[in-house]
């Protein structure tokens, strides 16, 4: 019988990889050789310089998954963390580094408690890894090429859940069962540059770009939808390239992102988006362009008896009730959803992407226990008798 996996000492093999987007620095070495001594059969799918695993034990459904990410984000200022961030300090029973919240120790908490359940004969079907490292970055050859994939040649995942830190304040007192989509919009207007006190000689851009934000901006998306808070357009950045003061520059320039719940698709609001760029454009001497990257739709996994388990175990391992919320950004369930319904559940989400990024040890050994009566509550649901 295989030696059980140590949660903390996983993780911190793990942090030790300084695996920042799109480097893998042997984390996915590191992971793989863990599931494979649990009899996992391990399968690494690299996608451009991005690598990706696929981990499966049991070929019975059901196939209960867990999704996740080794990359990280950088550092920022190595001077101002306490620690080195990729030395994986335990400093008064709480471990520091990048990576400890999001998201490798809920990498390690699902398989130490995966391979305890397989050890004892609790897995009623199959239990399944789909860990990328490239979920920090612009996501295009992770999760998704992947769940292509596995569609592509028949693979069966029926549940999945993603480790991603989804508690506010305590561990275990919120579950994401929902993202908004997300939708960015770069914004070129070309015109004609000139002399301030020539304008007839000139097309300036600055009136054609604040008609069209204005336009944007003035529109209500919606007032929510059940499970989802409102959609909101915020404008992230305007540029007109101008260093002197009686210059009519040639260009200006917007980004903007919108993050839609399901009362929107992606492509209506870049139809949007583009029908504004072209009614403020009338009767311009210039041109306006538009670029769109839709980074993902709103979903939602229904309530119900998957809801119901991950919940359960919550409150089993915690004693808390979790709220089931679609709050926050994005995350790589929004490929996933495509092939399965998908949750997803992890640490206190506090300091991620923070200077002393941290998690107590025993928040990381109270997830792995939660995922263990995940796991018994899954297949006791789900596995036929």
């Amino acid at each position: 019988m295989p030696a059980a996996i140590d949660v903390i000492d996983l993780a911190r093999d793990l942090i030790r990889r300084p695996s920042v987007t799109p480097a893998d620095a042997g984390a996915m070495d590191v992971l793989q050789e863990a599931l494979a001594a649990q009899g996992f059969a391990c399968r690494r799918m690299k996608y451009g310089e991005i690598e990706n695993l696929y981990a499966r034990h049991g070929t019975a459904r059901p196939n209960l998954c867990f999704a996740g990410h080794t990359d990280v984000v950088p550092t920022g200022d190595t001077a101002a963390w306490s620690v080195d961030a990729f030395d994986a300090a335990i400093v008064d029973g709480v471990l520091i580094g990048r990576g400890a919240v999001d998201m490798k120790s809920a990498i390690a908490a699902f398989a130490a408690a995966a391979g305890e359940a397989i050890a004892q004969g609790r897995v009623k079907g199959s239990l399944s890894f789909l860990i990328t490292g490239d979920e920090e970055g612009v996501a295009t050859h992770g999760t998704k090429p992947v769940v292509d994939a596995l569609m592509a040649e028949g693979e069966v995942v029926d549940h999945c859940v993603v480790g991603e830190p989804t508690s506010a304040e305590d561990f275990g007192d919120m579950i994401k069962v929902g993202r908004r989509g997300s939708i960015n919009a770069d914004i070129v207007v070309e015109g004609v540059q000139g002399h301030v006190a020539y304008p007839h000689r000139a097309a300036n851009p600055a009136p054609v770009l604040i008609d069209l934000l204005a336009r944007l901006q003035g529109r209500r998306l919606d007032d929510g939808y059940p499970e989802f808070q409102p959609s909101n357009l915020e404008v992230t950045w305007i540029d007109m390239p101008n260093t002197a003061t009686n210059i009519i520059p040639a260009t200006a320039r917007a980004r903007l992102n919108i993050r839609f719940n399901p009362s929107h698709r992606g492509a209506d609001l870049a139809a949007w988006i583009e029908a504004e760029a072209q009614a403020a454009a009338q009767g311009f001497k210039g041109k306006v362009a538009v670029t769109h990257q839709i980074s993902g739709e709103a979903f939602l996994t229904e309530r119900g008896a998957f809801t119901d388990v991950v919940a359960a175990a919550v409150r089993d391992a915690t004693g808390n009730d979790p709220e089931l919320s679609t709050s926050g950004g994005t995350s790589d369930a929004r490929f996933i959803r495509a092939m399965c319904p998908v949750v997803e559940l992890g640490l206190v989400n506090k300091t991620m992407h923070a200077i002393d990024e941290r998690a107590p040890l025993s928040e990381i050994r109270a997830l792995q226990a939660t995922y263990a009566r995940l796991i018994d509550r899954y297949f006791e649901a789900f596995a036929k008798p």
